[in-house]
């Protein structure tokens, strides 16, 4: 019987395995910020640990830290906490850091990826849900609490029980204005937020291989949102030509060692799995959220779904939502209102998000009633973008384009959705206050938020010319 691709890398990860207990499981990367770190590095002091290898471990800024050009003087007290003892113990440990201006300073699953610190077969982990990001290089990666960042500090491995497999294959080509943000969301909108509960997917088809790095890292890091413990997808040649030349990549005769370890972590043809799902993107439209967690997302030319029609058992759930969001059932979710619009994020941070965005935004001017954040992922998208020219458009269309961290994808620093006021974002989660305290979320593909920019309106990019 044929392996996947998960039961490769589990098979080469177990150091220890006992029926009835959880294996121990070797971890080959840990990526680290300020939020979810400073208790593990005390526990390592108070029981006089060491760390067990510098060489596994990664820390950057990105949480809490301000995106405001003046962004070295922080003034939330417990942020800036947050960053100088992320400071404090990266020197006190020698664990490597990428802190402000270090030209690689970013969100923690945007500069993983571009650094070449990702690569497929490994097994990574970081005090973040969205760390399944990393999957779409072939990787098992998955968020681990605080305890187990202290674990894998003084160890490099975590206690773990063998998840199971689900196979989630996108068929067809997208339409016009559809991206993989869509096709995710529409996922998560099929299956529900614990459609793959204790499950690892993993991504296939021809939709799949059509994508760019960037899109499949947009499809692995929301993996998460539908229960998922990870999502991965199977290296090939877009994988390979992406880490080629990374600051981490191997180079010359190491080069094509790596190639024939990573080639090995390739699902077989007859690889078994405990669910699979198809889905043909042929179909989709842009979707977007129309209540408080993304499963509740439906097609941007589709109505806000009406409580009586959605199974028993959602309807409670779904009736708060359109309570808290202040939306009407059977309205049009086309046409309402925005304050605020958000692009950045580790789901949509990227340069290829940038780029789509000032396509839309070239020669247009955003909505006098909106205030558009762009966000960069990191130093070195925000330093690519400004050489492409990208800044400028921007600029030129009353955007605010900012510096590198998490920003308003959720209200852990300055950048908030004031309350009462209405956001479409490319960030991840639309949970209540999650961008703000009484804020709406809708989350969208950054097309289409920046369509709804332009409109100040949620709007489609193929319908930008009705507002203009």
């Amino acid at each position: 019987m044929g392996r996947s691709i998960i039961d490769k890398i589990w098979d080469d990860h177990v150091v220890i395995s006992r029926e009835g207990h959880p294996a121990i499981f070797a971890i080959d990367l840990m990526l680290m910020h300020e939020v979810t770190s400073a208790q593990a590095f005390l526990m390592l002091e108070e029981r006089g640990l060491e760390i067990a290898d510098r060489g596994r471990l990664a820390a950057t800024l990105d949480h809490s830290i301000p995106t405001r050009k003046n962004r070295l003087e922080i003034f939330d007290p417990s942020a800036r906490e947050q960053v100088a003892t992320l400071r404090r113990n990266a020197l006190s440990h020698k664990v490597p850091i990428f802190d402000f201006d270090s030209g690689y300073q970013g969100v923690v699953h945007v500069i993983g990826p571009e650094l070449g610190l990702t690569q497929p077969g490994m097994t990574i982990v970081c005090g973040d849900s969205h760390t399944s990001t990393h999957g779409a290089f072939g990787a098992m990666a998955f968020g681990v609490g605080t305890s187990e960042v202290g674990h894998v500090l003084a160890s490099g491995c975590i206690l773990q029980r063998k998840p199971r497999t689900m196979k989630v294959e996108f068929k067809g080509h997208f339409a016009s204005g559809v991206y993989a943000k869509d096709a995710i969301l529409k996922l998560i909108a099929e299956i529900g937020i614990g459609g793959a509960n204790g499950h690892i997917v993993e991504y296939t088809g021809d939709a799949i291989r059509r994508m760019s790095m960037e899109e499949r890292m947009t499809v692995c890091n929301m993996s998460i949102e539908c229960g998922a413990r990870a999502g991965i997808i199977s290296p090939d040649e877009t994988t390979y030509a992406y880490i080629r030349g990374r600051r981490y990549a191997p180079l010359d005769e190491k080069w094509g060692e790596a190639l024939c370890h990573w080639s090995s972590y390739v699902s077989d043809p007859d690889a078994t799995y405990d669910k699979t799902i198809v889905i043909d993107v042929a179909k989709l439209e842009p979707m977007v959220t129309w209540g408080t967690n993304p499963e509740q997302a439906i097609g941007i030319n589709e109505r806000v779904p009406t409580v009586s029609s959605l199974p028993v058992t959602h309807q409670q759930v779904a009736r708060k939502a359109l309570d808290y969001t202040r939306l009407t059932e059977g309205a049009n979710i086309a046409g309402t209102p925005v304050q605020w619009a958000f692009v950045g994020s580790c789901t949509n941070g990227r340069i290829e998000d940038l780029r789509i965005v000032a396509e839309v935004l070239r020669g247009r001017h955003v909505s006098p009633d909106v205030t558009f954040y762009i966000v960069p992922g990191s130093e070195a998208v925000r330093a690519q973008a400004i050489e492409e020219g990208l800044e400028s458009v921007f600029v030129e269309a009353g955007a605010d384009f900012r510096m590198p961290g998490c920003s308003m994808c959720l209200g852990m620093n300055d950048d908030k959705v004031p309350a009462g006021q209405r956001c479409i974002s490319s960030s991840n989660r639309n949970f209540v206050g999650r961008q703000g305290e009484g804020s709406f979320t809708h989350l969208a593909s950054p097309a289409t938020v920046a369509a709804s920019a332009i409109c100040g309106v949620i709007t489609p990019v193929t319908k930008l010319q009705e507002c203009e």
